[in-house]
């Protein structure tokens, strides 16, 4: 490059200058005015696709900042992929569309049908004005640490359902690590979805499932069709990949002792099952509903009539199955999470459970 082409690359560095605002009495931290003020350069034109911009050196010299506060600035820009570093060239302007929309971490316990009801009529409520990352942790406290760590201070909003196992695949809706990564999330950024359990402080937006009482409110609706059955069976996989709260046990137990029913837990749907006349199952996993349905089949009794089933947590298959279900309402959750970010509401809603009567009961 010749002299000449330092010059005018030194001015033009230069001149980006005259775009940053920083204010030495705002008690927003100096790295986050470095992040908000590149950002809304480029929602405003004045920063474009593939612009280089100043190095960590020459922004801490122009601005008497240290450098590792520029450092820490650049670092979040990375993260959200709106610049790039090139080894011996600098730091590049990479995207400019998206950029003046509001940027949401999804972190989900697992890929279900229903999480992603929620995650669909979620990111369809907020319309286009948003850019939403999926996540999935899988139970593991481990991974989700680790992705709560990466994308510290990347992202306007953190949408999290805390749902963990214990290494002997236990459900836990909590540790001391979890709740310490996520009381460092702002107040005003956290969307505690599904599991009310974490007890965080402060006012967040919070919209849960109360699974003890859930269950039993669901069946409680469903009474007079269930007294219809002489024995009730709550498959609940004790040790599942991804496992269920043990509040739904608490609630299904404290409904049949009030109302003075036979009932059994087992872990799964066994081939071979002993079915009865009578006998109505209430079952969590697909899997162990498939069988039942096949069982029942096979062995000639009527759905319904004879032997009765519930599933837990509604899916359009289901619905056309005839499949009478106790479930949340997964796209309102969606909807209820996008509504308060959007009217920047703050509280505690509890999430409608019911008890849906279709031709299985």
């Amino acid at each position: 490059m010749t002299q000449l082409g330092f010059i005018d690359l030194n001015k033009l560095l230069k001149n980006m200058f005259k775009y940053i605002s920083i204010d030495e009495n705002s008690r927003i931290p100096k790295y986050s005015q470095i992040v908000d003020s590149i950002i809304q350069n480029i929602s405003s034109g004045n920063l474009k696709m593939d612009q280089k911009i100043p190095s960590i050196n020459q922004f801490s010299e122009e601005f008497y900042l240290s450098r590792d506060t520029v450092e820490k600035a650049y670092n979040i820009l990375k993260e959200r992929r709106i610049i790039t570093s090139i080894r011996g060239k600098g730091y590049y302007i990479t995207r400019t569309k998206l950029i003046s929309k509001v940027n949401i971490l999804f972190l989900i316990n697992k890929l279900s049908s229903y999480k992603m009801r929620v995650y669909n009529s979620f990111i369809n409520s907020l319309g286009g004005n948003s850019h939403t990352d999926l996540h999935i942790y899988h139970c593991d406290k481990t991974l989700f640490l680790n992705l709560l760590d990466k994308n510290k201070s990347a992202y306007d909003y953190y949408v999290i359902m805390p749902h963990f196992k214990t290494e002997d695949l236990r459900h836990i809706s909590m540790t001391d690590e979890v709740v310490q990564a996520i009381e460092a999330i702002p107040k005003n950024k956290l969307i505690l979805m599904d599991n009310n359990k974490l007890e965080i402080n402060g006012s967040v937006i919070e919209i849960y499932q109360d699974f003890e009482n859930d269950i039993y409110q669901a069946l409680s609706e469903g009474l007079n069709k269930i007294l219809n059955y002489k024995k009730l069976f709550l498959i609940y996989p004790e040790k599942s990949v991804y496992p269920y709260p043990k509040r739904i046990l608490h609630g299904f137990r404290k409904f049949c002792v009030q109302n003075s029913r036979d009932f059994e837990i087992l872990d799964e749907i066994y081939d071979d099952m002993v079915l009865k006349k009578g006998d109505l199952f209430i079952t969590i996993e697909e899997s162990d509903l498939v069988n039942l349905v096949k069982q029942i089949r096979d062995k000639e009794y009527c759905i319904g009539k004879e032997i009765g089933v519930i599933s837990y947590n509604d899916t359009p298959l289901k619905e056309l199955l005839g499949i009478t279900v106790i479930s949340t309402d997964f796209k309102l959750m969606g909807e209820t999470a996008a509504r308060m970010i959007l009217n920047k509401e703050k509280g505690k809603i509890k999430n409608p459970f019911n008890f849906i009567d279709r031709e299985s009961l």
